[in-house]
């Protein structure tokens, strides 16, 4: 092994482990790959960035423009119809149906494209027919991958594996020549999930008819279990203050469905709504969150404790420092930022618009270049310096404290009475810092002064402790214990009943950038103008602190508000309706242009008058002529993670093959399975291949296989066709996990499937594929010599 097969390889390994541990995101890994590869001499400047000039790449970017040009002109609302019409209401015709659909059109569309495109319909059919989703979408998802292995453009992994040939000097793929042994591999992968794989599937109870389904939605997120009234004393402290002011929704992540005042009811009241007494408010949440909250209105305030506070004032001090670019809280909520665990101090304000912002701190993101105010211990704040993610720190004199931040102001003693049920718990469940920005600066106990405590802390009766923070707020947080509550009214139901407050089932669109997203950051209320209830996540339900839970492609979110918000959101291409609301169809006037525009295409390849690469951007470039889409709908369309993806692995495959890094392993393989013929090889790397598929991303997987396939198939003296032809289809063939496939992601909160279920029905799919390619490929690609 030389060196440079040493440093290959090394590369390799560390590309794998970044891919399967998903420390690091895969375009981000690839594009490091990249940056390796060029310092260390692999491959020269123009070798390193051929990948954004490979045809491949240029064809998979072009092939998104024109999957949602057909998907913007109405496609969907047609095939809708259609499946209902040929389909009927049984589950065997309608699985075979929507697996031949989607199979179909995945053969000439992005398969992404076209799972997103059918699930609103296929969710529709089930609602309509009363067969559970669970038992429809993950065929839909497989028909997808099935369909792609039909048509050199049906996936990237055919592309990329065309372009591989083209590379090292032999014919390419032509656009049909998938079409006999994958056309046969979907026939009977779609009569095997429509018969056996069917009795696989999760079978979820499901209701039947549409007008039950807001009552199923409520019962799939168990929102009655969360639902109660909370009425307003007449002389309760909280009259005349607004909701923001009351904190009541965000000091325990209650939703305020809505506000009834003398016979009026109001849906999803604003923040600056003012409160009245004997007004009734319907939320929902998690009523013992609320309880927990109302115990910390026992604390008792003390007038004087000049003595204790210029004892904390020795030991706590204050500094202003500027975050660097680069630094890890870059763009971190503050609450995520852990500045206590990272830097033993904490937030107290941050510089906006000219001053700093003192209160609400916990859902500001940090941005590079923030002045950030800071708190603790004179010997933490003297450490700060030697971090790399800070310059200019600044200390503040109490002098200049007082005068900037009127520090003392916002100091106070509370005591904890000996009977109090905050005895024995800790700071740390108080949420006090997130919801009222009340920051324990000391406890003092038995004589001991105790700075700047840590969240374990354990309360005790007697306990002093120094707040910072509004005194007011304390006042509002006993207005929080005069509110009665009720759990068993009657108006716990007439809201969701009445048209005035609906929900909505609804999933991220895979391209969306909401993905990765905390729900408190999108703050979906301000945005618009609705809430989320609740999230569906491998078969479970999330109802409860939603504000850190962050967003995923292929969670079912449970939308909250007035019918008109939420319809607006089915021209939001962030997300992906699943549940009807008597939205305007779409015009579909345009649908006939679109499929005329991708036969175009098709055709021009077919008669040789075109290179698919030219033929998919110039079909692109007329459907944003002819306005299917408009040119930032195309550019959205485009999941440009995969097109770095690609790119940026494809010197990695060169450079396997430039330094014999491909031979070696190749080599490897023949020692293990040469002596056994040429098939054995060949069925060997395709169990690698399709193996692999459940941890690496299947556009690196095929740039990473050809060169090992080339290498193999070259030291048997054969053409590499039938080999390369068999790991297209295993890279392409990914059904035994939900990581495998953004479309397998898709389906799995809508689904509510579960890891498992991938297993249960993907294994036995993999295997009848594996079978059948073994079959085919002797007789429609036997071995030749070369």
């Amino acid at each position: 092994m030389t060196p440079e097969i040493a440093l290959v390889l090394g590369i390799l390994v560390i590309s794998l482990i970044l891919f399967i541990s998903e420390v690091i995101r895969m375009d981000l890994v690839a594009l490091l790959v990249l940056g390796a590869l060029a310092v260390t001499g692999l491959v020269d400047s123009n070798q390193a960035f051929a990948g954004f000039r490979n045809s491949a790449v240029i064809t998979v970017w072009a092939m998104f423009i024109l999957s949602e040009g057909l998907t913007r002109t109405g496609i969907a609302d047609i095939i809708g119809r259609q499946v209902m019409r040929f389909g009927g209401n049984r589950e065997v015709p309608l699985i075979f149906v929507i697996m031949v659909t989607g199979a179909v059109l995945s053969a000439f569309m992005n398969n992404i494209g076209v799972a997103a495109l059918m699930l609103p319909v296929v969710v529709e059919v089930a609602r309509r027919t009363g067969i559970p989703a669970s038992r429809l979408l993950m065929p839909l998802a497989y028909s997808t991958l099935l369909g792609g292995l039909m048509t050199l453009i049906g996936t990237p992994p055919n592309l990329l594996i065309s372009e591989s040939l083209v590379l090292n000097g032999y014919e390419p793929f032509a656009l049909f020549d998938f079409t006999p042994i994958g056309g046969v591999v979907m026939v009977i992968g779609v009569l095997f999930v429509a018969i056996v794989g069917r009795f696989l599937l999760p079978k979820v109870s499901a209701k039947d008819g549409k007008h039950v389904s807001q009552r199923s939605l409520r019962a799939r997120y168990k929102l009655q279990e969360r639902t109660f009234v909370m009425h307003v004393p007449m002389d309760s402290v909280l009259v005349g203050k607004t909701l923001a002011e009351t904190r009541i929704g965000s000091s325990t992540g209650l939703i305020i469905l809505s506000l009834s005042r003398q016979a009026r009811s109001v849906t999803l009241p604003g923040r600056q709504t003012l409160l009245r007494g004997d007004d009734r408010l319907l939320v929902q949440g998690r009523i013992d969150q609320f309880r927990e909250l109302r115990r910390w209105s026992d604390l008792v305030i003390e007038r004087e404790a000049p003595v204790l506070k210029s004892m904390v004032a020795a030991k706590v001090v204050y500094a202003t420092v500027t975050v660097k670019a680069g630094s890890p809280v870059v763009s971190e909520l503050i609450r995520h930022a852990a500045f206590r665990t990272r830097f033993d101090v904490a937030v107290v304000g941050i510089m906006r618009k000219g001053r700093y912002r003192l209160t609400n701190l916990a859902y500001v993101p940090i941005k590079a270049g923030d002045q950030v105010l800071v708190q603790g211990e004179v010997e933490a704040v003297a450490q700060l310096d030697k971090y790399s993610d800070f310059e200019n720190i600044e200390p503040y004199s109490p002098e200049k404290l007082a005068e900037t931040f009127h520090t003392d102001e916002r100091m106070f003693v509370v005591r904890v009475p000996k009977d109090s049920d905050l005895v024995e718990e800790t700071l740390k469940k108080s949420r006090l810092a997130d919801v009222f920005d009340f920051r324990v600066l000391a406890v003092f106990r038995d004589g001991e002064l105790r700075v700047m405590p840590r969240g374990d802390e354990v309360l005790l009766g007697g306990d002093l402790l120094l707040i910072e923070g509004q005194q007011s707020d304390l006042d509002v947080l006993r207005g929080l214990q005069e509110l009665e509550l009720d759990t068993k009214g009657p108006m716990t139901t007439g809201a969701f009943e009445s048209e005035r407050l609906t929900l909505m089932d609804a999933t991220l669109d895979p391209r969306s950038s909401l993905s990765g997203m905390t729900v408190g950051e999108l703050n979906f209320r301000e945005r618009y103008g609705i809430e989320l209830a609740g999230i569906w996540r491998e078969g479970e339900t999330i109802g409860t602190e939603l504000a850190d839970e962050r967003l995923q492609v292929g969670d079912a979110l449970l939308m909250l508000g007035p019918r008109d918000r939420l319809q607006l959101l089915s021209s939001d291409s962030d997300f992906l309706i699943l549940t009807p609301l008597g939205q305007k169809p779409p015009d579909t006037g345009r649908a006939p242009l679109a499929a005329f525009i991708m036969f175009a295409v098709v055709g021009s390849v077919m008669m040789g008058w075109a290179p698919i690469s030219v033929a998919a951007v110039i079909g692109g470039t007329i459907m944003v002529l002819t306005r299917c889409l408009n040119m930032e709908q195309a550019y959205r369309s485009i999941d440009w993670r995969a097109i770095f993806l690609i790119a940026g692995m494809l010197p990695l495959g060169t450079a396997m093959q430039e330094t014999g890094a491909a031979t070696y392993l190749a080599g490897q393989v023949m020692e293990l399975l040469g002596d056994a013929g040429p098939w054995p090889v060949i069925m060997g790397l395709y169990i690698l291949t399709a193996m692999a598929t459940m941890i690496i991303p299947t556009a690196a997987l095929v740039v990473l296989m050809s060169p090992i396939v080339l290498s193999a198939m070259q030291d048997m003296g054969l053409q590499p066709e039938t080999a390369m032809m068999a790991v297209a289809m295993a890279a392409s063939a990914s059904f035994t996990s939900p990581i495998s496939h953004p479309a397998n992601i898709l389906v799995m909160g809508p689904g509510g499937y579960r890891f498992v279920d991938y297993l249960k029905v993907g294994v036995p799919l993999t295997i009848v594929v594996f079978v059948t390619v073994m079959v085919l490929l002797p007789i429609l690609w036997p071995l030749q010599a070369v």
